[in-house]
């Protein structure tokens, strides 16, 4: 469910954000439309990393965010100005996400320990504008930040 997309942030770097239902289908969604904007940014060599780190934090938060099922997830894609991109995204929960060392023989756990490797530790926690957190990441090599053409 996308509900808007700004071009530029106020010092023009490109940027975009999307709001969706909290439910399991909106991360293939989301993945596919990061890809698009990655594409269009002339940043499409990250986009496997990208759409996998995007992946992990929207799953923990359809899966964990308690609250009430009419709040919406947010994510924000960010091109830095050194050609790397910042993935957030923000939910309505104060329960904020830990990474763990994952047992060999669990099922899940794993999310927040692939996503410290491929961002290698860049990524975090923060209080974000009204109730809940954002969960942010960067990923690098993303080559020259473009505006959407």
């Amino acid at each position: 469910m996308t509900v808007g997309v700004l071009p530029v942030t106020d010092d023009g770097r490109p940027i975009a954000v999307k709001r969706w239902k909290r439910h399991p289908r909106c991360v293939p969604q989301a993945r596919r439309e990061l890809r698009e904007q990655l594409n269009d940014w002339d940043m499409g060599k990250i986009g496997d990393t990208a759409a996998l780190v995007l992946s992990e934090l929207l799953t923990n938060a359809v899966q964990h965010a308690r609250g009430p099922w009419d709040r919406l997830i947010e994510t924000r894609y960010e091109c830095l100005p050194d050609g790397e991109l910042r993935i957030e995204v923000h939910d309505a929960n104060t329960s904020r996400p830990q990474r763990k060392e994952p047992s060999t023989d669990g099922d899940s756990g794993r999310g927040l320990a692939l996503v410290d490797a491929l961002t290698r530790g860049r990524w975090g926690v923060s209080d974000r504008v009204g109730p809940g957190k954002l969960v942010w990441a960067v990923c690098a090599d993303g080559g020259p930040c473009e505006a959407s053409r």
